[in-house]
């Protein structure tokens, strides 16, 4: 009885980890999306002036700014290629987010970027989506939870008896 509420306890612990994984996702790419956003409002100005004078090669500008003798030139050409190099990894993060639910997914739980995980993370709240991907990232998660502890349990229970069965006595009524 014991081994049965723990079945259904590990399984329900696993179903509610696994609905988060959904709305993790959406976070995350709401977060990256944000970010993107602001990154290209950001490098705006400087690729209308790359447009004009560099046609449109941002990197054309920047060892332009590079190659002055101004100290405010060479600050703003590394102020610049900060903004560039942000919104490089933003670009691909946005990429990678673009995929399937089954990649995306992958991408969030297993490379993301370490600093808009942590944005992220500190930011979420637990929530129940009730859509197809969190009931299958629930069930699934349960199930495998589930599994593993009690075959983890069963091995441990089979090395500790010495890989002997118990004997199961038979009631004759």
């Amino acid at each position: 009885m014991f081994r049965s509420y723990l079945r259904l306890l590990l399984f329900t612990f696993g179903l509610l980890a696994g609905i988060q994984v959904p709305g993790l996702v959406k976070d995350y790419s709401q977060r990256v999306e944000a970010h993107l956003l602001e990154s290209r409002q950001a490098l705006s100005g400087f690729q209308e002036t790359a447009t004009r004078f560099f046609k449109g090669d941002l990197q054309a500008l920047l060892r332009h700014y590079r190659s002055s003798d101004d100290p405010v030139f060479n600050s703003d050409a590394n102020s610049i290629e900060s903004l560039m190099i942000r919104n490089q990894l933003l670009e691909t993060e946005w990429q990678a987010l673009q995929g399937s639910w089954v990649s995306r997914s992958w991408h969030v739980l297993a490379q993301p970027d370490p600093q808009l995980r942590e944005e992220t993370l500190k930011g979420y709240s637990y929530q129940i989506l009730l859509v197809p991907e969190a009931i299958g990232w629930g069930i699934g998660a349960g199930f495998l939870l589930a599994f593993v502890v009690e075959s983890l349990l069963l091995v441990i229970g089979w090395v500790a008896l010495g890989g002997r069965r118990r004997s199961v006595k038979e009631s004759w009524r």
